[in-house]
């Protein structure tokens, strides 16, 4: 056996496993994609093909070990084939967030001093096309969707499809270079450099080894009992490592990937390819459950009742039958017939009547969604972890799935509280780490290999660990109460009538809020009751929707009471701000974490307003809208206080 031969056969590289995959399961289904409502699949053996080419196309544009090559665009098999031609040549893929804005890709650009971009269309291809000026390494842009580009004439600005013709014609004069530059590549080396949301500055680089995936990859498999069999859908952005994740899963194992037509379309094609294996953050399983809980709201008296009977069953007995805990047999024939009658017909309509494992992850689920999922027959499971650590370290066992905890260590993975309450971490899948940041990576990874990540938690008696917050966003109130900002926000988010919440109180006296409304939900219950608006500002200042968010507020409050180390931590005084949070304004992430520190400083004197004896406070914000203009909202906001409840200790 040649030394190529030998270094190609140890499959410890993601374009090692695509050859693997071609040899072994060459005529199976690798991806496939929608496109012009049909879908398109490609086998093992297409995919290595297009990979090669592309790979070699690469090469002949100039492409070296060592280079950085950006990827833009949504979930398209041809930009996951990109990662792996990428790393073929001992190159490394750098995927940017399809929805930033110009600016915030020339930060990415600039500083992962990217050489070639792989973009998705002409969108795409334009906001590069702005910044390039102040981007002096950048030289290339290959563009996968030729419509609209008909008319850029600029000799860097390439084809797709013609990179891998120039490939193919690369590779016959040259017919070793392409496995010869695979067999370079090892396990140790850098796969991929993923960049954070950047909630308190700049987004850091997170540099990972093809190892870190692999081993994540495999050991979760053998968790879960996956096989190449599993069918899933990728639709999350593809620079968020929860989708790394799963797209190197499925060429790891050799199962097939499927790529949505467009965002708009995916819950169609989710009933339309069934999967059977599925990730969602928890965002959208709350919203799935608010248009459900509305679609219910609309429907005949009979189906209203039904859905309530069945879904009060499902509450009560589900989870258990899930688990395959005992259930009395009435219990059991009731929840049968609920399934011919309402859970069926709701997987279905979800797209998830194959689903043998999903899994949610990124924040806090609420235990009544959980539950709800769970409920009607959905192995819905938590993962916890974050991007310097391959996305996962715990996850909750199919046997023993709690909503208030994300289960404990996975196989491999050490987990421990340290003395400050911080959640510290050891797996295959730490990071190798940041991106000309040595400071921020000793700060982050210490000697001894133990990932400081951030989070206050705590271990249960049965060893499964329950995140509470940012460590450095727990506080404190003037009367010593804890502050757990994030935990509050996540309960005041279970409502469906509430998008998003930012909660104040370090060094106050009590704890104050802003709140989003949802506009689908709150819409939806304007319209049943007759309630005019000409838009979100108007409905958000409407008086019963005041009285909506007042209740969800005081049942948060209610739950706070009984719990001995938040119950001082109740909402005294709210507002419905007059926008909605947006990662365009800087005030989100592009993976929708608040930006406290923006939110603190832009919004100054509305906290001042809440923590004052004002009833009111007029308003005026720039804000930009989705095709990128921007304009002026003026509104006046009210400030509403909230009813408290005798914390349970006192009450005792």
């Amino acid at each position: 056996m040649s030394d190529v031969e030998a270094s190609l056969a140890r499959n410890d590289t993601l374009p090692k496993r695509v050859l693997h995959n071609e040899q072994v399961r060459g005529s199976e289904i690798g991806f496939r994609e929608k496109d012009l409502g049909i879908w398109q699949s490609y086998t093992w053996l297409e995919t290595a093909e297009q990979i090669r080419a592309l790979a070699c196309g690469l090469a002949k544009q100039g492409l070296a070990r060592g280079d950085r090559v950006a990827i833009i665009g949504d979930n398209r098999p041809q930009l996951y084939w990109a990662f792996f031609a990428i790393q073929s040549i001992g190159a490394t893929p750098v995927p940017l967030y399809q929805d930033s804005v110009a600016e915030e890709m020339q930060y990415v650009l600039q500083h992962a001093d990217v050489r070639f971009a792989i973009v998705e269309d002409q969108e795409q291809t334009d906001k590069v096309l702005s910044v390039m000026d102040q981007c002096p390494i950048l030289e290339k842009i290959i563009y996968e969707d030729p419509r609209g580009m008909r008319h850029y004439k600029q000799d860097f600005v390439l084809c797709y499809a013609d990179v891998q013709e120039q490939g193919r014609e690369f590779d016959r004069v040259n017919s070793d270079f392409y496995l010869s530059e695979i067999a370079k590549g090892a396990g140790a080396d850098m796969a991929v450099i993923l960049y954070t949301s950047g909630t308190t500055g700049r987004p850091k680089g997170v540099m990972l080894s093809a190892d870190n995936f692999i081993e994540s990859s495999l050991r979760l498999a053998e968790m879960e009992n996956l096989t190449s069999k599993e069918e899933m859908i990728c639709y999350m952005p593809m620079a968020w490592v929860g989708d790394h994740l799963f797209f190197v899963q499925g060429v790891v194992l050799g199962f097939t990937i499927s790529c949505p037509e467009s965002g708009e379309t995916v819950m169609s094609d989710l009933r339309e390819i069934g999967p059977t294996y599925y990730f969602s953050p928890p965002a959208i399983f709350e919203s799935l459950l608010t248009s459900m809980t509305i679609r219910m709201e609309n429907a005949g008296a009979w189906k209203r009742k039904m859905f309530t009977y069945f879904k009060s069953v499902a509450e009560r007995v589900g989870v258990d039958i899930l688990e395959g805990r005992p259930v009395p047999l009435f219990d059991r024939l009731l929840y049968k017939l609920g399934d011919l009658c309402v859970f069926g017909p709701l997987r279905n309509n979800l797209g998830l009547s194959r689903v043998r494992i999903a899994y949610t992850a990124g924040a806090p689920l609420g235990p009544e969604v959980f539950n709800f999922y769970r409920g009607i027959g959905i192995n819905l499971k938590q993962l916890y972890g974050q991007t310097e650590c391959s996305a996962y370290a715990c996850i909750q066992r199919d046997s023993d799935v709690r909503p208030d905890t994300v289960g404990p260590p996975a196989n491999a993975c050490d987990v421990k509280i340290d003395a400050s309450g911080e959640v510290l971490i050891k797996s295959p899948g730490n990071f190798m780490g940041y991106l000309k940041n040595d400071e921020a990576t000793k700060e982050t990874k210490d000697a001894d290999g133990w990932l400081h990540t951030g989070d206050a938690g705590i271990m249960t008696d049965e060893g499964h660990l329950k995140v509470i917050d940012r460590a450095k966003d727990v506080g404190k109130l003037n009367d010593g109460g804890l502050f757990a900002p994030q935990y509050i926000e996540n309960k005041l988010k279970f409502f469906p009538f509430i998008r998003e919440a930012v909660v104040h109180g370090a060094g106050k006296d009590h704890v104050a809020a802003f709140i989003n409304i949802d506009l689908e939900a709150v819409g939806d219950w304007a319209e049943r009751n007759g309630v005019s608006y000409s838009g979100y500002t108007d409905l958000a200042g409407q008086s019963g929707v005041y009285d909506l968010i007042q209740k969800n507020i005081a049942e948060v409050n209610k739950g706070l009471a009984f719990d001995s180390e938040l119950s001082s931590s109740q909402i005294r005084r709210f507002l419905i701000l007059h926008k909605e949070l947006d990662a365009d304004d800087g005030e989100l992430t592009r993976t929708r974490k608040i930006r406290r520190s923006v939110i603190a400083e832009r919004y100054d004197d509305l906290i001042n307003a809440l923590y004052s004896d004002s009833d009111h406070i007029s308003v005026e914000a720039k804000m930009t809208f989705e095709d990128g203009r921007t304009g002026v909202i003026r509104a006046d906001l009210a400030i509403r206080d909230v009813q408290t409840f005798t914390p349970l200790r006192e009450a005792g």
